[in-house]
């Protein structure tokens, strides 16, 4: 599954990058404006440091980590507030083309994490963690369990670990037919370019894991939850994003 799961995204890298990185209709097929969506990432980002400036956090502003960093439109942004910024992608496509559009960027540094861990990285390793939109794409709930626990343990004392996810999808949404179809026919021998964009498919997935359940799993895994920010988002049914500020 993990071989598959690196397939669809590098598959993607090559489709419509940032198009999967940011999911808007109208930017679909190449229609993001580089400016405009490396912007994004400096609202997103922004709109992080005051959240967690309002507790104290970080208390250092040393190195940072972008998981499922895609093509580094957090990284970028984090690289203003921190001296050494590292984003890590299970695609070898995805980190390509980051490291291609960042290239001016000096203090960010891009690397493929094939692996459902962060065991490249020593514990306590890092000030700041941002994953947004990432763990909601992995394809079963113990990698998702997995990661949080990695971002406890390579998160400083002091430091800021903020990730996204969805607390709750409605059964229309569960479906994600889309996904399966081009599952399906990719088995089959189908190209990916036909699929995505003469059927309109594509292999992204949605999954999710309720509040309460994450936050016991925080505080087991040695973190404490400073935050959390619901929101509500329509798509066919209305899905339920939370986004967790964390410290130890």
């Amino acid at each position: 599954m993990l071989q598959r799961h690196q397939q669809d995204w590098d598959e993607l890298g090559k489709l419509d990058p940032l198009w999967a990185v940011l999911s808007e209709p109208t930017r679909q097929y190449g229609r993001w404006d580089h400016e405009e969506f490396f912007r994004t990432g400096e609202e997103m980002v922004e709109k992080v440091v005051r959240t967690a400036a309002s507790h104290g956090l970080p208390s250092a502003h040393g190195r940072a980590l972008d998981f499922g960093c895609g093509v580094g439109r957090l990284t970028r942004a984090l690289s203003s507030r921190f001296s050494n910024c590292c984003g890590v992608d299970i695609s070898e496509q995805m980190i390509r083309q980051a490291r291609r559009l960042n290239s001016s960027v000096r203090n960010c540094f891009f690397m493929v994490n094939s692996d459902p861990h962060l065991g490249i990285f020593s514990s306590e390793h890092f000030d700041c963690i941002v994953s947004i939109l990432v763990l909601q794409h992995l394809p079963r709930r113990d990698w998702i369990y997995s990661a949080i626990s990695e971002f406890v343990r390579v998160l400083k004392h002091g430091g800021l670990l903020v990730f996204q996810l969805p607390s709750f999808i409605p059964w229309r949404n569960r479906v994600q037919l889309r996904r399966r179809a081009y599952q399906a026919l990719r088995a089959a021998g189908l190209g990916h370019d036909f699929l995505y964009r003469s059927l309109g498919l594509n292999p992204i997935r949605m999954n999710y894991l309720p509040r309460n359940s994450v936050a016991g799993f925080v505080s087991h895994a040695g973190g404490r939850i400073v935050a959390h920010e619901t929101q509500t988002v329509m798509q066919k049914g209305p899905i339920q994003s939370t986004t967790y500020y964390v410290t130890k």
